[in-house]
């Protein structure tokens, strides 16, 4: 990756690119800093402290959520759009054939994802808004200011444009770095904020300590440690996330006019983890879910108490049960969101309309099915990684300290990891492209 970032600083159209991506990320990591007047950033952080879910959302957010900053909502309220327009697309068929249509269909489809991000971003700010006041987050003064108690639905109004408006910049400015810059500008916004997260808590906190309490060869060996771990985890991962089988595809020769095509070799490559982080990302919404809800309305119950002290996370007497039901969920996933990206019937269909076979196995119904028994097996493996995923990075963290365990969330460290790759691949093809028109010109 760095010799690859290496030549693409040489050739000026990419490194124009280059600029103008880390130049919208860097306005975006200021957003992440700039307050809301009227929010108490101290009363924020602890109500996110008691939430696995929201820790995880803030974690995404680069710890902006925890400072109740413009980019609170981060781009969570896009992805969540993105999700629900996805499945859309499979189970409504205007969707379906819109989605068909070429580059006219995902115009349409991308607009329809914008104004289902605002609806989503209005309800997460208006959630978000009515519930921490009631933990103090919005200070008396921004009350005050509005006219007292009586009107304490207009300052939530007030809060909801600005959070509001903070997602959609924050969408805005992940397009503009698709269309500008190098790679996936979503993808990018969230690899940042993952790295940022984790940046304060490896570098910047111990730094910080060590400037007030005088130097700690403790904490300097802690930190050696939980580097070495993170490098070993993320070389695993990275070595099941390239890992691919590939099934060969014969094509037979066809005379068309004068001229004769076909007859060559290919392969159909199908990934261990194809689906990628989505089914963690389902598997963990889901069953944070009640902890969600119980922490914003009933946080002081005994009901709260007891879900927190028993099943929780994984860590009280009922932590076999959470285990159980989290690595259901990931299978679930796992093999629902492998029918949605990988079709069998479609696959073999375009394979025999195009005169092509499965060497050994008949075109037609038994390639599909042929096809599907291949993309079962792949997928039953990719659900075993994606659980192991899921407890093996904390307990491996763990050993480096405490203060390590959350660091990098699982379905961080495989959104590092995908999106790392995805950004090598990027640049590899544009300084291919590159060579490409010097040799014809």
């Amino acid at each position: 990756m760095f010799e690859t970032l290496k030549n693409a600083f040489k050739v000026k159209e990419i490194r124009k690119k280059l600029i103008i991506t880390l130049l919208l990320l860097l306005v975006y990591r200021l957003g992440c800093y700039i307050p809301v007047p009227g929010i108490d950033s101290a009363q924020f952080s602890q109500v996110i402290e008691g939430n696995n879910f929201l820790n995880l959302m803030n974690s995404v957010t680069g710890g902006a959520l925890a400072s109740g900053t413009l980019f609170a909502l981060g781009i969570g309220p896009y992805i969540n759009a993105s999700i629900i327009m996805q499945l859309l697309c499979v189970g409504i068929p205007a969707l379906e054939r819109l989605s068909k249509q070429g580059e006219e269909g995902k115009k349409k489809i991308a607009a329809i994802t914008r104004f289902v991000t605002l609806a989503l971003a209005i309800i997460q700010s208006v959630g978000i808004i009515i519930n921490f006041s009631q933990e103090s987050a919005i200070s008396a003064q921004i009350i005050a200011l509005f006219g007292g108690d009586g009107n304490r639905w207009i300052v939530y109004i007030y809060m909801a444009v600005i959070y509001s408006a903070g997602a959609m910049l924050t969408m805005w400015l992940g397009e503009r770095i698709t269309e500008y810059g190098v790679g996936n500008g979503i993808s990018m916004i969230i690899f940042l904020g993952i790295i940022s997260t984790a940046g304060l808590t490896i570098f910047i906190e111990p730094v910080q300590d060590m400037v007030t309490n005088g130097f700690d060869g403790g904490k300097l060996v802690s930190i050696i440690l939980f580097c070495v771990i993170a490098v070993v985890i993320f070389a695993l991962i990275v070595t099941v996330d390239l890992a691919e089988r590939r099934i060969p595809v014969q094509y037979a020769k066809q005379v068309k006019g004068r001229k004769m095509y076909g007859g060559q070799s290919t392969v159909i490559p199908i990934k261990i983890s194809g689906s990628g982080v989505m089914p963690l990302i389902f598997a963990f919404a889901i069953i944070s879910l009640p902890d969600l809800i119980m922490g914003l309305f009933a946080a002081d119950s005994n009901a709260y108490a007891n879900y927190q002290a028993w099943f929780s996370s994984g860590t009280g007497p009922l932590g076999w049960l959470y285990i159980l039901v989290l690595c259901a969920l990931i299978f679930l996933f796992s093999f629902f969101y492998a029918q949605i990206q990988f079709n069998p019937e479609d696959i073999s269909k375009s394979i025999q309309q195009n005169g092509g076979f499965i060497p050994g196995i008949r075109p037609g119904r038994p390639t599909a099915d042929y096809l599907k028994k291949i993309s079962n097996r792949i997928t039953l493996f990719g659900a075993i990684f994606l659980s192991l995923v899921a407890f093996i990075p904390s307990l491996a963290f763990s050993f480096a300290g405490e203060q390590f365990v959350n660091v990098f969330s699982t379905t961080g460290i495989l959104i590092v990891v995908s999106v790392a790759l995805e950004f090598d691949k990027q640049l590899q093809s544009q300084l291919m492209m590159k060579n490409y028109k010097g040799f014809l010109k």
